[in-house]
């Protein structure tokens, strides 16, 4: 543990955390000293804004996916690779979630507040809870994956901060306690754009009972934001992750970013090499081949229509508005459209492809890029791609329909509101109804869920979480099967006619030399389902035990 000074300083947090948010664009740009801080409501609303400061991260949330089978990392040195390739140790990497920075600022915020008069009780109230749901979040991030970490205080020391983790049990007690006596405190819509309202400790709720298998209490937190009567799905899938879809009634609670004062620099090391970015984060084959196609079949299926050698064509249509794959209509920056081509090393006119998926380090190793967030890319030409107000999405209303499929199929089976959640998410993005002849056990729409949860959601940062909570038929962790083996691209050419169908433009062939089709081997053991704490806290807090494996 790191010494906790109980007087933060907030003037640093003012410039790191302005947002799109109103309530974000009144920081305070000097710092507070312990004798002007804690006197009136307004330095609390302020040190408040210190403590959404990192409630979560837009950056992890898109980085996430890479720790999956449906992306990939190709930085070491950026953390998530290890995760993703099963290498992680306690010494390698960054450990993302590992960090007690936000929970000490919550805990700052509750102990000095409580003297602080307010004009309006019940806003003093819903400021309240609102920290305790962001501390219950940050403490609900690390026990998912760690096991069990420390439930701490304000210590005067750093020896009286050397206290041992507690049990995951203990910590699930705590999140869950916070979360439940907040729900009722918060307001049922936010104080101001930005704020965690009664929605987002209900989400944080649903998400964490689903994530232990709690059914019951997952579907009825799923019910209970629902009844809020306050969210619904947008209209357009791909509207979600564009700078025009940052209001939509779908959106629970998103991190918040703005141009100038707070920008969000990962969409740029998103881009693909030719187009100025690095292909940090990009999707994979495997995700590809999860989406169905547009008739409802799997590619594997009898009549399905899939065309290895075009195994782009005729697929589900959030395919397209998720993934940039070779052929595809890609809208630079200056509003030309062009064929996206990642699969041939030298272009018609003789030069070579800087987006070739072996150009550069900076090309995209999968030969895929991610539409979500990035599509169009004339959005950022205001800001650059580098200096974005994107607001990667943590909660949304597809999450709660999709949620409450699958706890109240694991609880009683299929049933018509279980379709229904499903069918609205499916036919938004006009793919048919579930086929209840052919998914009408619970086995066979487990499978179809678990699918539709993946493909929906794919780069939004919730795949390793899945893959690692849901079960096969053996019992094993789905992770210890498709995160083992060899991570593969596919090896073709690329059309680039423009009046050639997108669909078509990509050429692949499926007998491609397995060198030439590889990117890494993978592995995933047991223990892997935990990460393993931090070798610095370890050193600095001798009382931390290491989670088995590492």
């Amino acid at each position: 543990m790191i010494r906790f000074n109980k007087y933060m300083l907030i003037g640093m947090i003012g410039l790191a955390t302005a947002s799109c948010s109103d309530f974000l664009n009144t920081m305070p740009y000097d710092a507070l000293s312990p004798s002007t801080t804690w006197k009136t409501e307004e330095d609390a609303q302020k040190f408040a804004v210190g403590c959404y400061d990192g409630w979560e991260d837009g950056g992890n949330i898109l980085y996430m996916d890479c720790t999956s089978d449906f992306a990939y990392n190709n930085f070491s040195w950026e953390g998530y690779k290890s995760i993703g390739n099963g290498s992680f140790t306690a010494s390698s990497g960054d450990h993302h979630a590992y960090d007690f920075t936000t929970i000490r600022r919550c805990n700052t915020f509750l102990e000095k507040i409580k003297e602080v008069p307010f004009a309006d009780e019940k806003v003093k109230t819903d400021l309240i809870a609102q920290i305790r749901v962001i501390r219950a979040y940050q403490y609900f991030t690390m026990n998912w994956w760690y096991g069990g970490v420390p439930i701490i205080e304000n210590y005067m020391s750093s020896e009286e901060a050397k206290v041992p983790r507690n049990t995951e049990a203990e910590v699930r007690t705590f999140i869950e306690r916070e979360l439940d006596e907040c729900v009722p405190l918060l307001n049922k819509e936010p104080a101001a754009k930005g704020r965690l309202a009664r929605g987002a400790a209900l989400a944080i709720r649903m998400r964490e009972a689903l994530y232990y298998g709690d059914n019951s209490t997952a579907k009825a937190k799923a019910q209970a934001i629902m009844d809020l009567g306050l969210y619904g799905l947008e209209p357009t899938y791909a509207n979600l992750f564009r700078l025009s879809g940052k209001n939509s009634k779908e959106i629970i609670a998103a991190v918040q970013y703005m141009p100038v004062n707070r920008t969000l620099g990962v969409i740029g090391q998103m881009y693909n090499n030719g187009d100025g970015g690095w292909s940090s984060i990009v999707p994979t084959q495997n995700l590809v081949d999860t989406y169905e196609m547009k008739n409802g079949l799997t590619k594997e299926e009898s009549g399905s229509g899939y065309d290895p050698v075009h195994p782009f064509a005729g697929r589900d249509p959030r395919m397209a508005m998720s993934v940039y794959y070779p052929g595809c209509n890609f809208t630079k920056d200056d509003g030309t459209v062009v064929a996206f081509n990642t699969l041939d090393k030298v272009l018609a006119d003789g030069k070579a492809n800087a987006n070739y998926a072996l150009a550069a380090d900076n090309s995209s190793k999968t030969g895929l890029t991610w539409a979500k967030y990035l599509d169009p890319m004339t959005q950022y030409n205001t800001t650059g791609i580098w200096d974005t107000d994107a607001c990667p999405i943590v909660f949304r209303y597809a999450e709660v329909l999709l949620t409450y499929a699958e706890a109240e199929n694991e609880l009683n089976g299929p049933s018509a509101t279980v379709y229904k959640a499903i069918n609205d998410v499916r036919q938004r993005s006009d793919m048919p109804k579930v086929d209840e002849t052919k998914y009408n056990t619970k086995e066979t729409l487990r499978e179809l869920i678990r699918r539709e949860r993946g493909v929906e959601f794919a780069g939004e940062g919730l795949r390793r979480a899945d893959i690692v909570r849901w079960k096969g038929s053996d019992g094993k962790m789905v992770a210890e099967k498709v995160l083992t083996g060899v991570l593969e691209r596919v090896v073709g050419t690329v059309n680039v006619d423009m009046s050639v169908d997108p669909e078509l433009r990509a050429t692949i062939n499926p007998n491609a030399d397995a060198k030439d089709k590889k990117i890494e081997d993978r592995m995933f053991k047991t223990h892997n389902r935990y990460w393993p704490i931090p070798q610095g806290a370890k050193d600095s807090n001798p009382k931390l035990t290491q989670n088995e494996g590492y």
